[in-house]
């Protein structure tokens, strides 16, 4: 991913609320990622202790306690949060003298959070009169994650960035950071609007990335090893439930996760602690790797990797504030 996105004159600032990891942290930091992608101010305490150029992508709504953390977290690092309405550039005012900066996000699709592109300007002038520092503009491309939509989302990113990032210009306020880029649909980011990508499922792979084209078998890099526990007729269960892999299934999934090994297996049913699998038999106490459908929140319920002859904590498990 990291040469990937050199050859297109972008830098990378990988999305660490996949991983939650340190010691990934510090390879992605290392193969030359500008800095780092956080969801929360939790995530943001966590990985200051090894990147010193943090983006909050996220529109908080910081009270008296997260403005403390936040303190606490700019005595440390760079920072910079996403902001998508002028109530909540208000409510970040207070940290402008402590060095904070906003992004302003810009919904390029999706329809979850941010403003159109039309409306980025006011504010990022309600953020500059409270004194907050604008570097730029960000979005995620969320409707990439459906099959046949990867190009067209990636088009629809580039030309609402631009859109947002030209009406800043021409309002006078300078703009250095065009920030996107989903893992489905990082293959089709280009620079010359963008400036950086900040994907972040790339490093493990899942059955979604798997199912829409983008991560090869071979290239997953993370699985659930889980037993079979029952066997029946015609299916087989898995002690490794929704507990265990999560329970996300998009429209377009064959199930609710893959069999790495065993690839014309599906899992049919997820229950906390169950997982029902048709398509493939085994005797009981087998073991098998899971590709869960979505990994962030599989390593969000898990303690550790298991890394060859080593484990790596998942340290900002449960740092979801």
């Amino acid at each position: 991913m990291q040469h990937a996105a050199s050859g297109s004159g972008l830098t990378l600032r990988p999305h660490a609320k996949t991983h939650k990891s340190l010691e990934v942290a510090r390879l992605q930091l290392a193969a030359g990622a500008v800095g780092l992608t956080v969801a929360t101010v939790a995530e943001a305490e966590v990985f200051a202790e090894v990147c010193d150029d943090l983006f909050i992508a996220y529109p908080l709504w910081v009270d008296d306690e997260r403005a403390t953390r936040l303190h606490g977290v700019l005595a440390r690092a760079s920072v910079a949060v996403g902001v998508d309405s002028v109530e909540s550039v208000r409510q970040l005012a207070p940290l402008a003298g402590a060095g904070l900066r906003v992004r302003v996000e810009v919904d390029s699709g999706h329809h979850r959070s941010g403003v159109p592109a039309g409306d980025a300007v006011a504010v990022a002038s309600a953020a500059a009169e409270a004194g907050l520092a604008v570097d730029g503009v960000f979005t995620f491309p969320g409707h990439s994650y459906s099959p046949d939509a990867r190009a067209a989302a990636a088009a629809d990113e580039q030309r609402e960035l631009a859109a947002a990032r030209d009406a800043l210009i021409g309002a006078g306020i300078a703009c250095p950071v065009v920030s996107g880029g989903s893992t489905p649909s990082v293959e089709f980011a280009r620079g010359g609007v963008l400036t950086e990508v900040r994907p972040g499922v790339y490093v493990f792979g899942d059955a979604q990335q798997w199912e829409l084209g983008v991560t090869p078998p071979e290239q997953v890099a993370l699985t659930v090893v889980a037993t079979v526990v029952g066997r029946y007729p015609d299916r087989v269960v898995l002690d490794a439930g929704s507990k265990v892999l999560g329970a996300d299934r998009a429209s377009y999934a064959t199930g609710h996760g893959r069999l790495l090994d065993h690839p014309d297996a599906r899992i049919t049913a997820l229950s906390e602690h169950h997982a029902t699998v048709t398509g493939f038999d085994a005797p009981r106490g087998t073991r098998v790797r899971v590709v869960p459908n979505h990994v962030c929140t599989t390593a969000n319920l898990a303690d550790a990797y298991v890394v060859g002859d080593n484990t790596w904590r998942v340290d900002a498990r449960g740092a979801n504030t």
